[in-house]
């Protein structure tokens, strides 16, 4: 896949470049411009055709929920994250109505911005590979939707955030079904043992809870319940 084209429009150029260095520290996506006013914003926006804008609100000629609303209503494929100060409820209101991927407040710590720009590169990437989704695949892809992910800075080191997304998805794919380490690494494309490290970490954040199963022949298994369930069983 391509790497995402990001366009910056920030009438601050401190932020601008601050901004700039936490998309370079994320892999999947490039900055193919800075825009530090409306006009010079629109005139890029049409020169550059980004795949996704970090749109500030407030700039001295223009206010950027209006480019929002010209994108919308020409129906251009661009999708946006606002980065503001603003706070109020309308604000955030009519960003979700315009369809903004995503609202952040100022100023924004790497954790928060990484989360957004992972969770982006994961919808960007699903609707490109995916002709027909599942309700779980859209569930999974609303604007907006962070209860979700896990806080980067909170995730321990060998623990990689898209990588337990899928464990998570392949549950909720399995509704009620419990699974083994080798069940979840076949249907994420890991191994045995990769798999058995993030369902070891899902126990740890309440997620999962594990249980042996004796069947009439063989070792003892090890599986895994989402935590809903086997309150339900237990």
């Amino acid at each position: 896949m391509n790497a995402i084209r990001v366009l910056i429009i920030e009438d601050d150029n401190r932020i601008a470049q601050m901004h700039r260095f936490f998309v370079e520290k994320i892999a999947g996506f490039e900055i193919v411009g800075i825009a530090q006013n409306f006009n010079e914003a629109l005139e890029l926006i049409k020169l550059l055709a980004p795949d996704l804008l970090l749109l500030d609100l407030y700039m001295p000629d223009g206010n950027g929920m209006d480019i929002l609303h010209q994108l919308r209503g020409k129906g251009q494929a661009i999708d946006v994250i606002l980065i503001t100060a603003a706070r109020h409820v309308k604000d955030v209101q009519q960003a979700m109505r315009a369809g903004a991927f995503d609202y952040l407040i100022k100023p924004v710590v790497f954790s928060r911005f990484e989360q957004t720009l992972t969770r982006f590169l994961h919808y960007h990437g699903q609707l490109q590979q995916a002709n027909t989704l599942e309700q779980y695949d859209i569930d999974g892809l609303h604007p907006f939707q962070t209860s979700s992910i896990i806080q980067t800075d909170n995730v321990p080191k060998g623990i990689d955030i898209l990588t337990l997304g899928k464990v998570q998805q392949a549950f909720k794919k399995e509704k009620s079904k419990s699974m083994s380490a080798e069940e979840v690494g076949k249907k994420i494309g890991v191994s045995r043992s990769t798999a058995r490290r993030y369902l070891e970490y899902m126990i740890t954040i309440g997620e999962l809870k594990p249980d042996v199963i004796y069947g009439s022949v063989g070792r003892p298994e090890r599986r895994y319940f989402p935590q809903i369930i086997h309150d339900k069983i237990g």
